[in-house]
């Protein structure tokens, strides 16, 4: 993942060192657990960038509490 690599995973001491460049410690305890999480996002959002959504509309076409599009 943070080399730009495809499939790449993140791994337990790579998620601690972007923690610690961020400014937030991770102990050692919760890096694989992080990291897990931070795979499992990756894999969700790379699905979500392979859908087609067409002629969907952008959300700015709807108007909140109704169904029906916006003229224009």
């Amino acid at each position: 993942m943070p080399s730009g690599e495809a499939g790449s995973e993140l791994a337990p001491d790579e998620a601690a060192r972007l923690a610690a460049r961020a400014g937030l410690p991770l102990a050692a305890a919760r890096q694989d657990g992080v990291a897990a999480v931070a795979n499992h996002i990756h894999s969700v959002v790379a699905v979500l960038r392979e859908l087609d959504f067409g002629d969907t509309p952008p959300a700015s076409a709807y108007q909140v509490g109704e169904d029906s599009r916006v003229a224009g």
